[in-house]
C-alpha cells in the first residue's frame, strides 16, 4: 500500500511518516510505502486514479477534488486545528498577532494551503487587493524533494519573500536562523478564532478501499492512533523517525516543534469539526456548508479513534 504527503520534512502530517517509519504499519500487516507528492491536489488526484491508497493531507482540500466528498473519505484527524503559523521577516518588528503588518507584503504559501491564510485574512478584516498584500508562490518549493516550510524559511532569509504561510518545522527555521518571527499561531490561541476550524491534517482514502478492504483501512486507522499515542508517550522518538527521512538541522529541532503538537494528537473528527470545515469550504463557492456528516467522514471507524 502507498501513502502519500504534500510534505516530509515537516510536522504537518508526522504521525502519518512516523506511523510508517516505526512500524505502526507493520504490526498490523500492512506493507506500507511512504512518498512524498506536491501539492496537496496532486496528491488527491493520485487518489481519484487509484494509483495510491491513503493521503495524509489538509481536510479541506478533500472536497475540492472530490466534489461533496464523491468517492472519498476522512478517516481519523492526525492532529486537531489549522496547523499552519504565519511568520514575517523579523526586521519588521512586526508585533504578534498584528496583522496590519502584512499590509504591502509578498507572503508565500503553497497552493490550496493559501485559502486558509485568505480566509484569516477576510476573517480580520483585511482585503488582499485593498491593502496590497501578494500572496504568492515560494520560489523553488516546487522541485522534487523540497520541503515546502523549510524552502519558505530559506525564500525569506534570501529576501525573496517578506512573510509565509507554513508548518511548524519552517516556522521554527525561520525563527531559528533569525530570519523570521512567527505573526499568528492560531492553533494555540491567537485570533481570529474561527480561523482554527478552517481545517485540520486528516487521513484520506477513496470510498472504493473501504469498500474492497475496510480491515486494511481499519488498520491503517488503528496504526495513525497507536503513534500517536506513543508520541506523547515517548515524544524523543520523532527523532528516531527524523534521522531517516529529515536533513540534519531538522531533525535537531523536531522533538521541540513536536511537542508543541502533542496537545492536538486526537484522531477524532467530532460533527461540529467537519461541519466548520465544510462551512470554510462553502465559502469558496466549492460544496454547500450542510454536507451530511456521514457523506464526509467513514463512519464506520469511528470507535477505532479512540481504541
Amino acid at each position: 500500500m502507498k501513502i502519500v504527503v504534500p510534505d516530509l520534512v515537516s510536522n504537518s502530517y508526522f504521525p502519518a511518516v512516523a506511523a510508517v517509519e516505526l512500524g505502526f504499519f507493520a504490526e498490523r500487516g500492512l506493507d506500507a510505502r511512504l512518498e512524498h507528492v506536491y501539492p496537496v491536489t496532486k496528491c488527491l488526484e493520485l487518489l481519484r486514479a487509484g494509483e495510491v491508497d491513503f493521503v495524509a493531507g489538509t481536510a479541506h482540500a478533500v472536497p475540492q477534488v472530490f466534489p461533496g466528498y464523491d468517492g472519498a473519505k476522512l478517516l481519523a484527524a492526525l492532529a486537531q486545528r489549522m496547523y499552519w503559523l504565519l511568520v514575517v521577516r523579523r526586521d519588521l518588528n512586526a508585533k504578534r498577532g498584528d496583522l496590519a503588518a502584512l499590509k504591502g507584503l509578498r507572503v508565500g504559501a503553497a497552493p490550496m494551503v493559501e485559502q486558509g491564510l485568505r480566509g484569516l485574512l477576510a476573517a480580520a478584516g483585511l482585503d488582499v487587493a485593498r491593502d496590497k498584500i501578494e500572496i504568492m508562490p515560494v520560489p523553488g518549493a516546487a522541485g522534487v524533494g523540497v520541503s515546502f516550510g523549510v524552502q519558505a524559511a530559506r525564500a525569506l532569509e534570501e529576501g525573496l519573500i517578506d512573510a509565509f504561510w507554513a508548518n511548524g518545522v519552517g516556522a521554527e527555521c525561520a525563527v531559528r536562523s533569525g530570519a523570521g518571527s512567527v505573526l499568528l499561531d492560531v492553533r494555540r490561541g491567537d485570533s481570529p478564532a474561527a480561523a482554527r476550524s478552517f481545517t485540520f491534517p486528516a487521513l484520506v482514502t477513496a470510498d472504493r478501499l473501504i469498500e474492497k478492504d475496510p480491515d486494511m483501512v481499519a488498520a491503517a486507522i488503528g496504526a495513525v492512533v497507536a503513534v500517536q499515542n506513543e508520541l506523547k508517550a515517548r515524544p524523543e522518538r520523532a527523532r528516531d523517525v527524523a534521522r531517516k527521512l529529515f536533513p540534519p538541522a531538522e531533525t535537531e529541532m523536531i522533538e521541540d516543534v513536536l511537542r508543541r503538537d502533542l496537545p492536538y494528537y486526537d484522531a477524532s473528527i467530532p460533527r461540529e469539526v467537519a461541519a466548520a470545515v465544510n462551512r470554510f469550504v462553502a465559502g469558496l463557492g466549492v460544496v454547500g456548508a450542510d454536507v451530511p456528516y456521514e457523506r464526509c467522514v467513514a463512519t464506520q471507524f469511528t470507535a477505532l479513534w479512540k481504541a
